[in-house]
Order: C-alpha cells, then sequence, then structure tokens
C-alpha cells in the first residue's frame, strides 16, 4: 500500500511517501528564512509559499521514492489544526489528486500524527506510552492507549513551549525560531546565576502554564540592565537560566503524571523534542524509573509528510477515509479522548 503525506500546517511544506509504513521519500521545504525578518510565521505569507512550492515538493518526493503517481493507494493531509491558509491549499491540493487519480482522501490530526511519529523509527514501541506533544503551537500530555484512543491528561493553559521559546529569544535579541536559538545560546550560558519561577497549578492539574516564565524573563531584562551591560550577567545567561526552568516545570510535571499512571513507556514528538536538554532530562527520568524512552530524529520531530502518511496508512489499513466534504478545521481540539 502506497500512502502520499502532505503537510502544511504551519510553515513547512512537506510531503512524503510511504509504502506499508515505511518511508520512501520524506521532502520537507521550510520557510524559515521567510517568516525569520518578520520574527515570526506571517499566516498570509505562510499560504503563498505553500501554494507556489507544494506541486514541487509533490513531485520530488515521488522521485525520491521511485514510483509514479499511478501506484499510489491514498493521500493522507492535515486537515486540523494548524494555519488556516495553509491547510486550504493542502487539503485542496488532496482532494484534486483524490479525484483525479481516482485513489482515497484521508484527513489527518496533525497532533495524532506527531504522537504516531515514533512508530516510523522504532519497532519496538507499543502501546499504551505517555505522548509529550511539544511544539510551537501545543504542549499536550497523553496516554496513548490504542491507535485512536488517546486520553488527554494535561495540556498547556496559556502559550505552548515553542511560543514560550521564540518569544523569550526575541526579547532577548535572538533571531527566529527561538528554540535552537536559545539551545545555542544556552550552551555558554551559567543556569545558575539565575531562578525562574515554575507554575503550580492550584487545582492540582497535570496542565503547563508557561507565560509566567515568559513574563519573568522580560521583568529580569528590564530589571538589570546594568548588570547585562557591564557583562555581570550575559544573553546566554539569561538564556539557559529560562530553558532550564521550561525544561524542568516538563519533567517535574512528566514525573506527576508517571507516579500516578504507571505506563513504563514514554515518547515525546513535535519541534521542541529536539531540545537537546529537554531530551536529556526526560531520558534520565525514564532511565531511573526503568521506563522505555522514544524520540524521533530531528527531521522526524519537526512537521514532515511521513508522519502524515503513517497516520493516513494506519486508518486506510482498517477501512477508514474520508469524504470529499472534508473541511479544514484550524481551531480543532489536539485530540478527542476516547
Amino acid at each position: 500500500m502506497y500512502i502520499l503525506g502532505i503537510e502544511t500546517s504551519c510553515d513547512e511544506t512537506s510531503a512524503a511517501v510511504l509504502k506499508n509504513g515505511r518511508v520512501l521519500s520524506n521532502v520537507i521545504f521550510s520557510q524559515i528564512k521567510t517568516h525569520r525578518v518578520y520574527g515570526g510565521v506571517v499566516p498570509e505569507i505562510a499560504a503563498r509559499e505553500h501554494m507556489s512550492k507544494l506541486p514541487l515538493v509533490v513531485e520530488e518526493a515521488i522521485d525520491k521514492a521511485g514510483i509514479t503517481f499511478k501506484v499510489l493507494d491514498g493521500v493522507a493531509v492535515t486537515y486540523a489544526p494548524g494555519l488556516a491558509g495553509g491547510l486550504i491549499v493542502g487539503l485542496s491540493y488532496a482532494k484534486a489528486l483524490s479525484i483525479a487519480l481516482k485513489i482515497k482522501l484521508i484527513g489527518v490530526n496533525h497532533i495524532e500524527a506527531h504522537l504516531l511519529s515514533p512508530f516510523i523509527e522504532f519497532r519496538d514501541i507499543s502501546f499504551p506510552y505517555l505522548g509529550l506533544v511539544i511544539s510551537g503551537g501545543h504542549t499536550n500530555v497523553y496516554a496513548a492507549n490504542a491507535f485512536g484512543d488517546y486520553e488527554l491528561i494535561g495540556s498547556t493553559r496559556d502559550d505552548a513551549a515553542g511560543e514560550a521559546f521564540d518569544k523569550a529569544a526575541k526579547m532577548l535579541g535572538l533571531p527566529y525560531p527561538g528554540g535552537p536559538a536559545i539551545s545555542k545560546a544556552a550552551m555558554t550560558g551559567d543556569s545558575s546565576k539565575i531562578i525562574f519561577p515554575q507554575a503550580q497549578m492550584k487545582d492540582k492539574s497535570h496542565d503547563f502554564s508557561f507565560s509566567g516564565i515568559k513574563t519573568a524573563v522580560l521583568y529580569y531584562i528590564q530589571r538589570n540592565k546594568a548588570a547585562i551591560d557591564k557583562g555581570d550577567v550575559t544573553v546566554n545567561d539569561i538564556a539557559a537560566a529560562f530553558q532550564k526552568s521550561i525544561v524542568r516545570s516538563i519533567s517535574n510535571k512528566m514525573r506527576r503524571i508517571y507516579e500516578e499512571y504507571k505506563i513504563k513507556s514514554i515518547a515525546i514528538s513535535g519541534g521542541v523534542a529536539a531540545n537537546a536538554h529537554l531530551k536529556g532530562e526526560l531520558e534520565r527520568f525514564a532511565r531511573d524509573n526503568n521506563m522505555r524512552f522514544y524520540v524521533p530524529s530531528m527531521k522526524l520531530c519537526t512537521d514532515n509528510g511521513a508522519m502524515i502518511a503513517y497516520t493516513g496508512w494506519q486508518y486506510l489499513k482498517n477501512g477508514v477515509s474520508s469524504s470529499m466534504d472534508l473541511e479544514i478545521q484550524p481551531e480543532l481540539p489536539a485530540l478527542n479522548s476516547k
């Protein structure tokens, strides 16, 4: 079974071809350079970039897979959640392919695809596992019990972790995207110079909150301008302390979730999963508790067509596909509990 996957939910235009769940190609065109001058993703520009690049990216994915369009059994496409313009471009293209080639259309929830992405690389991963999806728009933890059966345990109540990284980086004069920039700066910073607060939920839920840490960074910069100007505290020090606080907040939350659920596997995915400090802390936590730990490679952590194709393949082999009435849902909740 050959599946083409299309991803256009934000600022990566991606297409991939999978054969029975195995990746034959995974082409990603990043718009980072285009949006960097604005300090973030501009939805209208992103949509135009998707329109111009998607046909070329799809053709390259087909060529690299060594197949023709005629052998495709289905086209999987992100329909939710994401930026409306980008979702429309991807879904419209996928519908056109489905009609022209007389193949199945499979609408895919972007968050479910992230959650399932570890299966692409790791053959020993199995349900149940704790799935942490952490990106620019989402910070969610699920108990993944089976394919299609995901219990939402906790989510962010304000900024997602990736969004907090972007905003903190902008305050520090670091380039977009903020996650990699702060991670790089933190490598030569002294995190012990500053202690930023971590949000504690009064209702004892497993939700996250990162807006307080972001605000603390802003206030620190404003109140310590003289020390920063003299070099007593550097941008790298602030970046290191900020990263440490974010990672500690996440790892502490995962510890409490593990203590309650006792699930012996943990998988992280999404763009922020590529953060080396976060991976190191969670891997150490998993090792200390005799848990299996999974994190995909960088290309499968960021938005990509392979995870969309894989999720679409799972649905199609179970006889599930979408109709031509499928519409985009930019604000769709990450995943519904079942």
